[in-house]
């Protein structure tokens, strides 16, 4: 079954999506704004640069170009000043942040037993400080709204697994350090929105079901192979998941595919009309 949604879902919110430039980030900052969010795109890369594919200048472009309403915003999301800076920014220029995505990250696959100490922290502060500095940074401005809604990115990677046998992802794929950390922000989440619940702050933890074509994963190898999603369906997941006021979907640790089956919805296309057949 198909839901009817109406592109007002979000109007009058700002929503700042954090990895904003390309990949997941970029799907669900458009997403956002074709429900009418005025979206906040930081990242660390804005103008075109050959070492990486999309910019935020290109995620705004395509926001503006379908009708919607986007700025970009940089920032090193590794610096606690820059953060500061963003949110600071971001206020004086839309308003008081209503949707935070945490969704920037930096990874890296490597040996534990070998594994540097400057990467551990800097995925640390990245993926999990930088979450709760700029959640703490934008609830003010939540409360006094009398609510508001923080998701967090996170990855199947950090799920309970039996064992052994493990398969490839656990025992050669090098991924301690990543699936502690996306714990880690799983388990935060539950705890935020424990927090936060009686201030009508909804928080919640999301992943794709299957791996998302995107530059990041194709860096890491997690394309070729593996079972795919097209990029929709997190883009329609973040939107439940942040569109609802004073929603029960929280507290959630959940993926894409099945919330939205449980939801009796189908993704629609980055700009809010019917999702290309053949493509789900």
């Amino acid at each position: 079954m198909q839901v009817a949604i109406d592109g007002e879902r979000c109007a009058g919110r700002v929503a700042l999506v954090t990895g904003a430039s390309r990949g997941i980030g970029a799907a669900m900052a458009r997403r956002l704004a074709a429900e009418g969010a005025v979206v906040a795109c930081a990242a660390r890369t804005v103008e075109p640069d050959s070492r990486y594919e999309g910019t935020l200048t290109e995620t705004v472009a395509a926001i503006v170009g379908a009708g919607g309403r986007a700025q970009a915003f940089q920032v090193d999301l590794s610096d606690a000043d820059d953060r500061a800076r963003l949110i600071d920014d971001v206020a004086g220029s839309l308003g008081p942040v209503d949707i935070l995505v945490n969704n920037a990250a930096v990874t890296f696959f490597l040996p534990f037993d070998t594994f540097p100490e400057k990467r551990f922290r800097l995925m640390v502060e990245v993926q999990l400080w930088a979450s709760i500095d700029l959640a703490q940074r934008v609830i003010p401005g939540m409360r006094a709204a009398g609510g508001g809604a923080i998701l967090n990115i996170s990855s199947r990677g950090g799920e309970k697994t039996p064992g052994p046998p493990w398969d490839d992802f656990y025992s050669k794929g090098n991924s301690s350090v990543y699936g502690m950390i996306k714990s880690g922000l799983d388990r935060l989440s539950i705890s935020m929105a424990a927090e936060l619940h009686d201030d009508g702050i909804v928080v919640n933890s999301l992943a794709p079901w299957a791996n998302v074509a995107t530059p990041g994963a194709g860096d890491h190898d997690l394309t070729e192979g593996y079972q795919l999603e097209p990029v929709e369906y997190m883009a329609q997941a973040a939107l439940e998941l942040c569109a609802r006021d004073h929603s029960p979907l929280t507290g959630r640790v959940t993926y894409s595919q099945p919330l939205l089956s449980e939801l009796g919805l189908v993704p629609r296309a980055l700009d809010g009309s019917p999702f290309a057949a053949g493509r789900g």
